[in-house]
């Protein structure tokens, strides 16, 4: 009985994530010095004539030549990430005119903090409604080496992840939390920026990148609904207004009818107090200035 050959599954295997090292490289005004001198000395052999001076002349220009291939300026807030025959060797943090292997590849790294705003993006917050949300992230490069190998484009990949964070945060939270506790885009502007930041820093660790700060630099709802989430807010704001005012007046209807018990000023029975406390909130709680009718004749009349 012949049975089917079993089939091996392997499970796919990452690339070697590479960490930056420092690397040493040579004074490079010494070696300038040096490789002008050895020119000035081929010249000079060059010049004398003679089979032995003109290999030495050659050999002394070879190497003078070499030295000034392998010289590279550095400026403050720049690395250099060094490739040599297809490997990573390292990285020159060091500043100013530095010598290093000539056959090696230099790239350029800046290191320099830089802050990235992201386009405005349409999303629909928790609630469902569709808001406009835009941030500013502030960041820099602090391992070169993931910088340069982990991911195609550094910098492309932060912006395409600050945006991707960016839609995923606003996707969780409201855009006002309308008297809840909940915590909202609008009302909590600190706690969302930090959710904002600790996710686009987890995101962009494959580039070696840190983020420093986010913040959120435009939130409105979208222009379709703008016109009836305003006249929401509007009619919860005088709702809220409304609400203070009562309770005021409450408290000054209770201290006025305190007040005339305490001093004996006049005595009430039930049904005149409660037209009195009527009176008093109509007064104090309408819209428009009243206008009362003076009454000049008898208590009960």
């Amino acid at each position: 009985m012949m049975t089917a050959p079993q089939s091996s599954t392997q499970s796919p295997t990452r690339a070697v994530v590479l960490e930056e090292r420092a690397l040493g490289s040579g004074p490079g005004i010494a070696v300038l010095i040096g490789a002008l001198a050895a020119y000035a000395a081929g010249i000079l052999l060059a010049r004398a004539g003679g089979t032995v001076e003109d290999w030495v002349a050659a050999a002394v220009l070879v190497g003078g030549t070499a030295g000034l291939a392998g010289l590279t300026a550095i400026k403050p807030g720049e690395v250099r990430v060094v490739q040599l025959f297809g490997g990573y060797r390292g990285t020159v943090r060091k500043t100013g005119l530095r010598w290093v292997n000539l056959f090696a590849v230099r790239r350029r790294v800046s290191v320099r903090i830089r802050n990235k705003e992201t386009p405005t993006v349409k999303v629909n917050d928790s609630d469902g409604n569709p808001i406009e949300i835009a941030a500013v992230v502030v960041w820099q490069v602090q391992d070169t080496a993931r910088a340069t190998y982990g991911v195609e484009d550094f910098v492309a990949f932060v912006n395409t992840q600050s945006e991707t964070a960016l839609r995923h945060v606003a996707n969780g939270h409201p855009y006002d939390n309308a008297g809840t506790d909940a915590l909202s885009l609008r009302d909590h502007t600190d706690e969302v920026a930090g959710q904002l930041a600790a996710e686009i820093a987890a995101r962009v660790v494959p580039a070696g990148v840190d983020v420093m700060e986010a913040r959120i630099t435009r939130l409105s709802y979208a222009p379709e609904i703008a016109q009836v989430m305003l006249q929401r807010q509007q009619a919860g704001a005088v709702v809220a207004a409304r609400s203070r005012i009562v309770d005021g007046a409450v408290g000054m209807v209770q201290m006025a009818l305190a007040r005339l018990a305490e001093e004996d000023i006049v005595e009430l029975d039930e049904e005149r107090k409660a037209a009195m406390v009527s009176n008093l909130l109509v007064v104090l709680c309408g819209d428009r200035g009243t206008q009362p009718v003076v009454n000049t004749g008898s208590l009960y009349q």
